[in-house]
């Protein structure tokens, strides 16, 4: 799967080299990024080029359970533990057993939640609400966030202790707005990608609506970029995307006669060899 994450930024190859290097290692991975950067393909990618590949493969978002719930979700429940447990539940730990369990947002975890992960990881036992037994499992943690944990243990907001024993080995996502050469690749992909499911024709890029978006600064990283393309791909099938197409957040190219440093440009059509209406295609 490291196929699907797209780029030639150095940067980014660097991570991906890192990332498959971690994917071999039975051992804890802490996966750092902005909002949209891919965090949960990459953890996908690390379970499937792992040695727990033909296992199960499960995901819980911290940030989108009651905290109420959250200990049941991750941990698993008996019978009646709490009002409207009318059955067992497995948890996403027993659901992992063997496999991966990605935990995304992690720094939303409740400082006793926190305490109790921190003891599976420190012993392999998990202890599901209403039961008095601990339980083996084996699982393999691959935690993410957008935060900065390191402040957020510096304000005694998340338990240094636990930190410590997520960050085993560190990958950090660079955002979007770091990677410019990387948008044509990304932007062409998702066009295919839509023109495909869509059953459209497939619309191109003039070279100065390129440089607009390889200047914006993405906040939301490679989703954002993806919705963008998704709309043009429908709205624009088969036509030439300009500037003017482009969402109004995107604002006018700074450098209408040269390319973003990095940025491999190939044109094609007339008024190419100076940026003006020319058209691009990746090779």
């Amino acid at each position: 799967m490291f196929e699907l994450l797209l780029g030639r930024n150095p940067a980014f190859q660097a991570l991906l080299r890192d990332a498959q290097t971690a994917a071999a290692a039975n051992v804890t991975v802490l996966v750092a990024g902005e909002t949209g950067t891919g965090k949960e393909l990459l953890a996908q990618a690390l379970h499937h080029h792992s040695a727990r590949a033909a296992k199960p493969y499960a995901t819980l978002n911290c940030a989108a359970i009651a905290e109420g719930l959250a200990e049941s979700e991750l941990f698993g429940h008996r019978r009646g533990a709490f009002t409207g447990a009318d059955a067992d539940g497995t948890g996403r730990l027993r659901a992992a057993h063997g496999g991966t369990l990605f935990l995304d947002e992690v720094d939303s975890l409740a400082p006793a939640l926190q305490a109790k992960l921190l003891r599976f990881l420190e012993s392999g036992e998990i202890q599901p609400v209403g039961e008095t037994a601990t339980r083996k499992v084996d699982v393999r943690l691959v935690a993410a966030t957008n935060a900065d944990l390191e402040a957020r243990v510096a304000c005694g907001l998340f338990r240094a202790d636990l930190y410590y024993r997520l960050n085993v080995l560190p990958l950090h996502i660079p955002p979007l707005r770091q990677r410019p050469d990387d948008v044509p690749l990304l932007a062409s992909h998702f066009m295919r990608l839509f023109a495909a499911r869509y059953q459209r024709r497939e619309a191109g890029f003039s070279v100065e609506a390129l440089i607009c978006m390889a200047e914006y600064a993405w906040p939301g990283n490679i989703r954002e970029l993806r919705n963008v393309c998704e709309r043009l791909a429908i709205f624009r099938a088969g036509e030439l995307v300009g500037v003017g197409d482009l969402p109004p957040e995107i604002p006018g190219y700074s450098r209408p006669y040269g390319p973003v440093a990095g940025f491999p440009v190939k044109a094609h059509g007339r008024g190419a060899a100076g940026f003006g209406g020319g058209k691009y295609r990746m090779n």
